[in-house]
């Protein structure tokens, strides 16, 4: 049996190629929209791949299940598991088999049995892997998708917050608590392969480490401890990470099936002229460096450097809405990789970023001040202090007289910020407070960015609030 392991760093996504070398076949787990690693690794390997299935309905990445199928003829096998509003709809598009617990299939000599494991989402399912062709008759491995990582669980409440689906959120976190006390009577020795590790809004305390097992995680993940399911219930709702506005956008693109790449219109480089005109109608993210950026730019273009675009993009872009970028040369390609594997198809136009320069269109700027030199004119009230932190990093510890107002949440909501003095922006180290100051510049305010931030400011030994919950 072959096992290969694919990481994702953007959207902290596992996925996997499982092959049988007996009969030279292979099927991907989880998939990414972008299936090009998938085909390289399989030619590399000498297999085909001839089958793709996922644990459940993805909410924070684009599944690449169905451009496999019409890439290279995929077999599909998805759950059955869930209700009828939670099935895949494009499922009779392709050679696909439902299935549900109980059911098994075979790639090549490798046997995959499947569990219904729901909580983070009605129809998730696991599969326990048996290397038949090594005469193996018992599993050696689960691949449990979004139910169970690596020191963490799934988080139950998604289709709550992401899909509106009220009362789910409780539902689907006592659903999960029995899947959790299942899991815990699998035999210790099986390997656990999940589909996410640390970063990622699929769950809480999520661990860096790539896999694991069952007898590890039933002594140390803090999710399965519990013997009370209302104790379980308490714990798995609280302090989990703000819902990213697409993730409602991928549950309906995965579930009805995402477009194909071949089919998605083509992004030509526009002439620099456009650009002013283009950004008072549109949103224009501009991708260079923050201090770049906040040296000069085009005003009404916002700020998210390439690194942050797949976390960050989907909060601020309409999806409904042309959108254009301004880029480093030959960066295109990734730009456009990164932006669909969240489901953004809609990059009407791209512009060179030193051409930008070169036509004098930079005209902008706002200054990135030390805590030391602002800490007097936040203590009197002169500016306005904007921590743009998560909630459960701002309860851990702010800055008096900080309000909090989470970055992704910042471009949809800016009612009640004075325009009377400046706005302060503050993260912990300085790369979110410098996207918020661009959208805030955007919209009309005098900016000031708070030169690295929360850390900055306690390097420098200045007060802090430690319970800015009881504040907040």
């Amino acid at each position: 049996m072959l096992l290969k392991y694919f990481y994702d760093t953007r959207l902290a996504h596992a996925s996997y190629l499982v092959g049988c070398q007996k009969s030279g076949e292979a099927i991907i787990i989880d998939p990414g929209r972008d299936v090009t690693p998938y085909l390289d690794a399989a030619q590399a390997k000498g297999v085909q791949i001839v089958a793709a299935t996922e644990t459940h309905i993805h909410a924070d990445f684009v599944s690449g299940a169905r451009e496999l199928a019409d890439r290279v003829g995929a077999k599909l096998y998805l759950s059955d598991a869930g209700p009828a509003e939670w099935m895949y709809q494009y499922a009779g598009l392709y050679d696909s088999q439902l299935v549900q617990e109980g059911d098994a299939f075979h790639v090549g000599m490798v046997k995959f049995d499947v569990l219904h494991t729901p909580g983070h989402t009605p129809e998730s399912i696991s599969f326990l892997l048996t290397d038949k062709g090594a005469g193996a008759d018992a599993p050696m491995g689960i691949f449990t998708g979004d139910f169970v990582f690596v020191g963490s669980i799934g988080r139950p409440d998604l289709l709550e917050t992401a899909a509106g689906v009220v009362g789910s959120a409780e539902t689907g976190a006592r659903q999960l608590y029995h899947s959790m006390r299942r899991f815990r009577e699998l035999p210790d020795h099986l390997q656990v392969w999940p589909a996410h590790g640390a970063g990622s809004a699929c769950g809480k305390g999520l661990g860096a480490v790539p896999s694991s097992t069952v007898g590890y995680e039933k002594l140390f993940n803090p999710a399965l401890q519990f013997d009370d399911e209302q104790e379980f219930v308490d714990y798995i709702l609280t302090d989990q990470p703000e819902t990213p506005y697409y993730f409602a956008v991928m549950k309906r693109v995965n579930k009805e099936g995402p477009e194909l790449i071949k089919n998605l219109a083509p992004v030509t480089v526009e002439n620099p002229s456009q650009l002013s005109a283009i950004a008072d109608k549109h949103l224009v993210i501009d991708t260079t460096a923050a201090g770049e950026f906040a040296a000069g730019h085009v005003p009404r273009t916002i700020n998210v450097p390439t690194s942050d675009l797949v976390r960050w993009g989907g909060f601020f872009v309409d999806y409904d809405e042309p959108l254009y970028l301004i880029g480093d040369s030959g960066s295109l390609d990734d730009l456009l990789r990164s932006l669909r594997s969240i489901g953004i198809n809609n990059v009407a136009g791209y512009f060179d970023a030193a051409a930008v320069k070169a036509a004098g269109l930079r005209t902008e700027s706002y200054p990135s001040v030390p805590p030391l030199e602002l800490r007097g004119r936040i203590e009197e009230g002169d500016v306005t202090l904007l921590d743009v932190r998560s909630a459960t990093e701002y309860h851990a510890g702010d800055i008096a007289g900080a309000e909090h107002r989470f970055l992704g949440s910042l471009l949809r909501n800016m009612v009640g910020i004075s325009k009377q003095k400046p706005v302060v922006t503050q993260c912990l180290m300085g790369g979110r407070s410098a996207i918020a100051a661009s959208l805030l510049q955007r919209a009309g305010f005098n900016v000031i960015d708070m030169q690295r931030g929360y850390q900055a400011w306690v390097d420098a030994g200045l007060p802090i609030r430690q319970e800015a919950a009881a504040l907040a």
